[in-house]
């Protein structure tokens, strides 16, 4: 199975595609319409896209460490000559200004002045003031859908500025048909489980649907670069035990501490409600689920032998106090 694309540089590569440039170019164009970028002035000011970058870089860069010119050129991948011209333009204008590092004189560190900050701060609201009114016609799940996507360009052109963070959140309706077949289809590519699995977990979700009872029972979705990539319900199996079921965590996520996360908060909210103990099903061979109930400190109760989704396997039920 080929490795996971990890940027740009790879050695997996295939021939690029004429549509595939073509699509980003088309993109391009897009995105530099919707913010303006060939305008010569950027949000109503006299500076240009490239100038607030600038600007951008020296308000957001440490205060005990400011750039000087040669790294903000290489931060910001721009010619060394345009640069400067850019930066004296903006020392001109009373902007930003230079000043000799403690430790090499010849070195000249840039930062913003004080009206520099000021009209950093003004630009600075109006690009947000500009962004927020682009995202109001979006619903919450539009914008989720947006931003994540975003995330996900960056992340697979190589920006590896930000590690890549899921949410929690309530379902919303489609999500538990999304669940359910995630899951499926995970199960059946790394167990060989059959069809008849997602029979399972579709009269599970169905079951919770139709009982739901707010007062002690829930559903958490894991979202992350606006795509669903795991979940998990508790529902009530009496009124001192509550039943953790359907843990999932796409493989997008592994490795980032989504599983534990979940049944600690099927844990917290068991708790709040009033159980008094948390019981699972799951099978034997699911190894990495099992280390997480263990760690979680859930205890093997029982176990059986069955014949289930087109396998031979051991039912394992586990179970903890609260």
């Amino acid at each position: 199975m080929p490795a996971h694309p990890s940027g740009p540089h790879r050695l997996d590569t295939a021939p690029v595609r004429d549509g595939d440039v073509a699509a980003i170019r088309r993109f391009n164009r897009f995105h530099t319409r919707l913010v303006g970028a060939l305008n010569e002035h950027l949000l109503s000011s006299p500076y240009s896209l490239a100038q607030v970058r600038i600007l951008y870089e020296l308000a957001n860069a440490p205060p005990d460490t400011p750039p000087a010119a040669r790294e903000l050129g290489d931060v910001l991948k721009m010619d060394a000559g345009y640069l400067s011209r850019l930066v004296a333009g903006l020392e001109g204008d009373g902007l930003l200004e230079r000043t000799p590092a403690p430790d090499n004189a010849k070195r000249l560190l840039l930062s913003l002045t004080e009206r520099g900050r000021e009209v950093y701060a003004g630009l600075n609201a109006a690009s947000a003031g500009e962004v927020a009114e682009l995202l109001a016609p979006l619903s919450p799940a539009e914008r989720r859908q947006l931003t994540g996507s975003m995330a996900r360009i960056r992340r697979l052109l190589g920006d590896r500025g930000e590690a890549r963070a899921f949410i929690l959140r309530d379902p919303e309706p489609g999500d538990l048909g999304q669940v359910v077949h995630r899951q499926a289809a995970l199960y059946t590519r790394e167990y060989g489980w059959d069809w008849t699995f997602e029979g399972l977990i579709s009269e599970i979700a169905g079951q919770f649907i139709r009982n739901f009872d707010p007062a002690g029972e829930r559903c958490w979705i894991a979202e992350m670069e606006g795509e669903i990539v795991g979940s998990v319900f508790v529902v009530r199996e009496d009124a001192e035990t509550a039943k953790l079921r359907m843990l999932y965590v796409d493989p997008a996520a592994r490795g980032k501490g989504l599983g534990r996360t979940l049944v600690e908060e099927c844990l917290r909210f068991a708790r709040a409600k009033g159980y008094r103990r948390m019981v699972l099903w799951t099978n034997d061979i699911l190894v990495s689920a099992r280390r997480i109930y263990e760690a979680a400190g859930f205890e093997l109760l029982e176990e059986a032998p069955h014949r289930s989704f087109g396998k031979d396997l051991v039912g394992q039920v586990w179970g903890r106090e609260l």
